[in-house]
C-alpha cells in the first residue's frame, strides 16, 4: 500500500465495525436502505481498503492508485462508509447521505463522489468495465490492480459471462474481482431466481484463479487477497465471498426480507447499541 494511505495503528476488526456504524449512521438519514448489504460487505471492504489497496486519500485520483469499481451501485452506502474511514470524504458529510445536492447519492456516481470509480447501478456491468480498465492500464505499463465487486444476483447477467470470458482470454493478472454471495436479490433467493452452483468450478473452468471463503472471517479474506494478488499466473483472479446479511446486528441479520430494509425509527438506536455489543463480546 502507499506510505500515505494509514496513518494510525487500527486494526481490520475495528475498521469493519467502522464501516457497519458509517454504513449504519447514513441508513438513518433516510430510514431505510441497503443496509443489509452494507453490514456484510463491510468486511471485504475493511481488508480492500486497509489490507490491500494503494490509494492516496487527498488524492484520490492518482494515477498510481488501485482502483475499485462498485458494479452493485446500490451498496453504495457500504463504499462511502469505507471511503469515510479512509480518509477520502470527509466526516460532516455523512448525514448528507441521499439528500438533494448531496455528493451521497443512494446508488454510485462516479461524477458525484472522489473515490467513486464508476457509476453503477445497471447490474452486470462492473466486470466488463474493470476488463477495459485493465487492458487500458496494461497499454500504460501501470502495475495497478483493478478491483470490482458484484453480487450474484449479477450472476444472472450474461455480460459478467462475456466479462469472465475476455478477462481470462487477455490473461488480465491485476483483475481482482469479488462476487458477494449472500444469496438474496429483489426478487429473492439468488439461487432460486437462477442457479449458479458449482460456482466455483465454473469460474475455474472459464480460466480464472478462484478462492472461496467466508467473507465475514477478516483473517480468511486477508489471506485471500494476499493470494489473489500474489498468484503467479497469468489469469485473472476471483474471490467468492459467502456473506451475512446484516451481519453484525442480530435482529437484522434474521429477517426473512432484507434486501431493501426499512428500520423503524427506534430501531437504529437498537441496531448501533448491538453492533456496539458485538464488538466488545
Amino acid at each position: 500500500m502507499d506510505s500515505e494511505v494509514i496513518t494510525e495503528d487500527v486494526t481490520l476488526v475495528e475498521r469493519a465495525y467502522r464501516i457497519r456504524r458509517n454504513a449504519l449512521l447514513m441508513g438513518e438519514v433516510q430510514g431505510q436502505g441497503y443496509i443489509g448489504q452494507a453490514l456484510d460487505i463491510a468486511d471485504v471492504l475493511a481488508v480492500a481498503y486497509f489490507g490491500a489497496m494503494r490509494y492516496r486519500a487527498h488524492d484520490p485520483d492518482w494515477e498510481g492508485r488501485d482502483r475499485f469499481l462498485l458494479s452493485n451501485g446500490h451498496y453504495a452506502i457500504a463504499l462511502y462508509a469505507a471511503l469515510f474511514e479512509a480518509g477520502i470524504l470527509p466526516a460532516e458529510e455523512l448525514e448528507t447521505y441521499g439528500s438533494d445536492d448531496s455528493r451521497l447519492p443512494m446508488s454510485g456516481m462516479a461524477s458525484y463522489t472522489p473515490g467513486m470509480e464508476m457509476s453503477g447501478g445497471s447490474l452486470g456491468q462492473g466486470l466488463t468495465i474493470a476488463v477495459g480498465r485493465c487492458l487500458g492500464l496494461k497499454r500504460k505499463g501501470s502495475d495497478a490492480f483493478v478491483y470490482t465487486l458484484f453480487s450474484d444476483g449479477e450472476l444472472d447477467e450474461g455480460a459478467i459471462w462475456e466479462g469472465l470470458m475476455s478477462a481470462a482470454h487477455w490473461k488480465l493478472d491485476k483483475l481482482i474481482a469479488i462476487v458477494d454471495v449472500n444469496n438474496q436479490q429483489a426478487d429473492g433467493p439468488s439461487t432460486q431466481i437462477m442457479a449458479f452452483e458449482p460456482l466455483v468450478e465454473k469460474l475455474e473452468a472459464f480460466g480464472w484463479y478462484v478462492q472461496r471463503v467466508d467473507g465475514n472471517d477478516i483473517d480468511a479474506l486477508k489471506r485471500a487477497f494476499d493470494h489473489a494478488r500474489g498468484h503467479d499466473k497469468p489469469q485473472p483472479r476471483i474471490i467468492v465471498c459467502d456473506t451475512k446479511m446484516g451481519c453484525g446486528v442480530p435482529f437484522l441479520e434474521q429477517r426473512e426480507k432484507n434486501h431493501f430494509i426499512r428500520v423503524d425509527a427506534h430501531e437504529w438506536k437498537l441496531a448501533l447499541e448491538a453492533l456496539e455489543a458485538g464488538r466488545q463480546a
